[in-house]
C-alpha cells in the first residue's frame, strides 16, 4: 500500500516501509508454499504502480491476473485491516496489461534467435559443451555472412547449410562433426516443438513498452500469464533470464534515482539458477550488480533464500520472508541461513520466529534512508487492494482488446531473414548444378556423336577396304585367266591339249 510517500508493506510492534529511493536495491521474498509469498508479492507490486513504478511479473498460478479489478470486502479482510489500524483502506484496480509467450492469455512476447544468442539457446538446449562449441560456430557463421537469425526455420537453414558446405567451413573455423551438427538440429527442431516457432521472431519485444502509466500516472503492472510456460521450466527459466538481459542492454544509466523505473519480479527464482553453468552464473551475478544504476529493481520470489545463488543474495537489501518449515536437516539449513541474513533483532531469535510465523506474516527488512539493513521486524503483511484470483476471459480479452500493445504485437511479422537468403543460395546452387549437368550431358553427347561418326567412319573404311579386296582379287583371277588361255591356245585359236 502507497502510503505517505512510501510503501507501507505490513505492521507488526512498528509499521514496516519500503522507502521508493532504496527500491532499485532489489529484494527477495521467500517462505514455503501457502504461507503468503504471493500476497507480499502484490502489495508490492500494487504499491509501486501506484507511485508511478511500471512493473513486471509472471503469473504462474494464475492468481495475480485480477489486479486490474478491486478487491472484495470481507468480514475477515475487515478485521485483519482493523487490527493493523488502517482506518483508510480502499479497494481498487490498477492498469494491467497482459503478456503471453504462446499469445493466448496475453499479448505474444517474441524474441529473435540473434537477441537471445547462443549462450541462452545452449542452456535452454541443454546441449554438451561440444555441440554449444559448434551452435557458438554457427553463429560467428551467420555474423560474417551477414545473415539474420530470426525465427527457428533461420537457424534450422543454417544448420542444414553449414552441414552441407561442412568440408568448406571447417578449414576457417575448425571442426565440426556430422555428429554434433545433427545434435544440434535435432535439439532445434525439439525446442521448436515445445514453443520455439511462437517465441521466436518478430516484432521482437521493445522494453520501452514496458515503461507505460495510464491517465492518472500510475506505471503499468505487466503480468506476464506463465501457467502454459511453467509446464516447460527451462523454458521458463531460459526467457526470465532473457528479459534480464534485455532489461541491462537496453535500459540507460539514471545513476541513483528517487525511485526506481521498473520493478522486475522473478517467481520460482530457484528455476533460474538450477544447473546454471559457471560462465553464465557469473553474468546474471554481474548485471544484478549494475542494473540498479538503470533504475532497475529486482525481486527474487522462492520458498528459501538457499534457492539464490550467495553471490546473487548478497544483492538482495530488502527481504520478506514467510514461514519455513524445518522438518529434516536440510530445511533447519535453509531456516538458519535465512535468519543468518538479517539484521538480529533483541527481542526474538530469528530462527525460532521463521520456524513459527502464521500465514500472512513474515519477517521484514528494508533499507533505511542511509542504505542500512533495519533489524528484522515481525509483521503481518497488509491485504492487496485488488482482486485476490483470476478473473473471468471475457475480462482479460475485454483489457486486451483496449490495449495499445494489440496492433504492435499480435500480428507475426516475417521479413526477410537467413531462411530466404539460404534459399536463393540453394536455389542458385541448384541452377548451377543443372547448368553443369546440362553442359556435362552436352558434352558426353558431342563425344557420343563424335564417336558414333569414328565408327561410322571405320565401318565404312573397313567395307570399303572389303569392297576393294574383293574386286582386287576378283580382277587378278580374271587376268590370270585370260593369260593361262592364251598360253595355251594354237596359231588357229584352238586349245592345245
Amino acid at each position: 500500500m502507497f502510503s505517505g510517500d512510501r510503501i507501507w508493506i505490513g505492521s507488526g510492534e512498528n509499521p514496516c516501509y519500503l522507502l521508493p529511493r532504496m527500491a532499485n536495491r532489489h529484494g527477495l521474498i521467500a517462505g514455503a508454499t501457502g504461507t503468503g509469498k504471493t500476497i507480499s508479492l502484490k502489495v508490492l507490486a500494487e504499491s509501486f504502480s501506484e507511485m508511478g513504478v511500471p512493473v513486471f511479473l509472471a503469473d504462474v498460478k494464475g492468481d495475480l491476473a485480477g489486479m486490474c479489478l478491486p478487491g472484495t470486502p470481507s468480514e475477515a479482510l475487515d478485521k485483519r485491516l482493523a487490527s493493523l489500524g488502517i482506518p483508510d483502506f480502499s479497494y481498487k484496480s490498477f492498469p494491467v496489461c497482459y503478456w503471453d509467450l504462446y499469445g493466448k492469455k496475453g499479448h505474444p512476447i517474441r524474441a529473435t534467435v540473434s537477441d537471445m544468442g547462443p549462450l541462452l539457446l545452449s542452456r535452454l538446449m541443454e546441449l554438451t559443451d561440444v555441440q554449444s562449441g559448434v551452435l557458438d560456430t554457427i553463429f560467428r557463421i551467420a555474423d560474417d555472412k551477414g545473415l539474420l537469425l530470426l525465427d527457428i526455420k533461420d537457424l534450422v537453414s543454417l544448420i542444414q547449410y553449414v552441414t552441407a558446405h561442412r568440408d568448406e567451413f571447417i578449414p576457417i573455423y575448425g571442426n565440426m562433426s556430422p555428429q554434433s551438427l545433427g545434435a544440434l538440429l535435432r535439439n532445434v527442431l525439439v525446442l521448436e516443438n515445445n514453443g520455439g516457432n511462437l517465441f521466436f521472431g518478430e516484432p521482437s519485444l521493445e522494453i520501452q513498452d514496458w515503461l507505460k502509466f495510464d491517465f492518472s500516472g500510475r506505471g503499468y503492472i505487466n503480468v506476464l500469464d506463465a501457467s502454459e510456460l511453467f509446464l516447460h521450466p527451462s523454458m521458463y527459466a531460459i526467457f526470465m533470464l532473457w528479459l534480464l538481459d534485455e532489461l541491462f542492454e537496453n535500459m540507460p544509466e539514471v545513476g541513483d534515482p528517487e525511485k526506481p523505473r521498473l520493478v522486475f519480479f522473478f517467481d520460482e527464482a530457484h528455476l533460474l539458477f538450477n544447473g546454471m553453468p559457471k560462465a553464465l552464473l557469473q553474468k546474471i551475478e554481474q548485471v544484478v550488480k549494475l542494473i540498479r544504476s538503470k533504475g532497475v529493481g529486482l525481486y527474487f520470489i522462492s520458498q528459501s533464500p538457499a534457492d539464490i545463488p550467495d553471490a546473487v543474495l548478497s544483492q538482495l537489501s530488502n527481504k520478506i520472508q514467510h514461514a519455513l518449515h524445518a522438518y529434516t536437516p536440510k530445511d533447519i539449513k535453509a531456516v538458519r541461513i535465512a535468519a543468518e541474513s538479517f539484521r538480529p533483532n533483541p527481542a526474538f531469535k530469528t530462527a525460532d520466529e521463521i520456524a513459527n510465523l502464521k500465514t500472512g506474516e513474515a519477517l521484514v527488512s528494508m533499507l533505511d534512508e542511509e542504505g542500512r539493513p533495519s533489524v528484522v521486524e515481525k509483521a503481518m503483511i497488509l491485504p492487496p487492494q485488488s482482486r485476490m484470483g483470476t478473473i473471468p476471459d471475457e475480462v482479460r480479452y475485454d483489457i486486451m482488446r483496449c490495449s495499445e500493445m494489440g496492433a504492435k504485437y499480435d500480428s507475426v511479422i516475417d521479413r526477410y531473414s537467413a531462411y530466404e537468403d539460404l534459399e536463393r543460395q540453394k536455389a542458385l546452387e541448384q541452377e548451377l548444378e543443372a547448368a553443369a549437368a546440362a553442359e556435362l550431358d552436352r558434352q558426353k553427347e558431342l563425344r557420343r556423336q563424335a564417336e558414333e561418326k569414328r565408327k561410322a567412319e571405320e565401318r565404312s573404311r573397313k567395307e570399303y577396304e572389303r569392297l576393294w579386296n574383293r574386286a582386287s582379287s576378283g580382277f587378278a583371277s580374271s587376268i590370270g585367266r585370260q593369260l593361262g588361255n592364251s598360253i595355251l591356245r594354237g596359231i588357229l585359236g584352238g586349245k592345245k591339249k
